[in-house]
């Protein structure tokens, strides 16, 4: 039985990816309510959360529905990675993640995440001092390599030799960025060489995109990301094909308002009127994707400042139409 298993999940294994800016507290609950069944905080900058950083705290929020949970930490330096450790244990988790993913310029720059494809000892070193201080489940998440796919297996297999329990593994390498197609064949072979579970991320814009990812890489799972961006929708469908089954035909767009009208009732809770109502400005973007005449909404959606102005742009979009072009969700 592997760590998914034991924590809850079904096989094959479908995770909310960790998200910057993205997955926090409520977004998690909301996908959850609608088939998600693990999810992951929104990636931990070490240092920020040792120096009790207000922000990087309040990404620990959570509560006895939030779970199966996975925290997710970004590091370089292991004094921070450990104290930051440290303060997580008074929160409910199942895993810790380390990321060894994020392309970002400003985390690459400083010798973190991705810039650790490079330095598999470093990675190794790391990994080894974060499961040998905790008692939950670890993990790491990378990508195929920094520039080309040549070394993806070695450095997966470094992280299995550090003692991880599962990998995640994004099929770009940190130059493409999210530009470009997935490698389904390097992830395939990431797969066939390591004994612990592997979960395949990239490209998870639909059902049967996940279904390709697991038909062409034998991965135990998919970890679904920017896919889950305006469609909560995704992860039924994707249980659904994994079963055999058809998925569901896509949401018109009053069943878009319906729930774009809970997930504001749900920020506006946690974060308050105004900071709620500015952070869902990108959602309502988002849900709107594929519709009819939706650009000018969008336009007033930045000057949206009060729960009765996001309320009338749902109500605006509420009716409106699908585009002649299938309404999928791609970034």
């Amino acid at each position: 039985m592997n760590i998914f298993n034991k924590i809850g999940l079904k096989s094959p294994v479908i995770i909310l990816a960790p998200m910057s800016g993205v997955t926090s507290y409520p977004y998690r609950m909301l996908n959850r309510s609608y088939g998600c069944e693990m999810a992951f905080t929104e990636m931990l900058c070490a240092r920020s959360l040792s120096n009790l950083n207000r922000k990087t705290l309040e990404m620990l929020k959570t509560s006895a529905d939030d779970k199966p949970l996975g925290i997710q930490f970004v590091a370089r330096e292991e004094k921070y990675l450990l104290k930051s450790m440290e303060i997580a244990q008074g929160y409910d988790f199942d895993i810790v993640d380390f990321n060894a993913a994020c392309p970002m310029k400003k985390i690459v720059n400083v010798g973190k995440s991705a810039a650790l494809l490079k330095e598999p000892k470093v990675l190794k070193l790391l990994l080894k001092a974060i499961i040998a201080n905790t008692d939950k489940y670890v993990t790491v998440k990378i990508r195929i390599g920094w520039d080309n796919a040549d070394h993806a297996k070695d450095i997966a297999c470094t992280a299995e030799d550090a003692g991880i329990d599962a990998l995640f593994v994004h099929g770009r390498t940190k130059a493409q960025g999210y530009a470009g197609t997935v490698d389904y064949r390097a992830i395939a072979k990431i797969k066939k060489a390591l004994k612990i579970p592997v979960i395949a991320s990239g490209d998870i814009f639909s059902a049967e995109l996940a279904k390709k990812m697991i038909d062409e890489t034998g991965a135990d799972g998919v970890m679904v990301a920017r896919g889950a961006m305006g469609d909560p929708w995704i992860f039924k469908n994707i249980r659904a094909v994994f079963s055999g089954k058809k998925p569901a035909p896509l949401p018109d767009s009053r069943e878009v308002a319906r729930t774009m009208r809970m997930h504001l009732d749900m920020y506006i809770d946690f974060y308050g009127e105004i900071r709620g109502v500015k952070m869902f400005h990108k959602y309502y973007n988002w849900y709107t994707r594929g519709f009819k005449d939706v650009r000018p909404l969008r336009v007033k959606v930045d000057g949206a400042k009060r729960t009765g102005d996001m309320l009338a742009l749902i109500k605006e979009f509420d009716g409106r139409e699908f585009a002649k072009k299938e309404p999928r969700i791609y970034y």
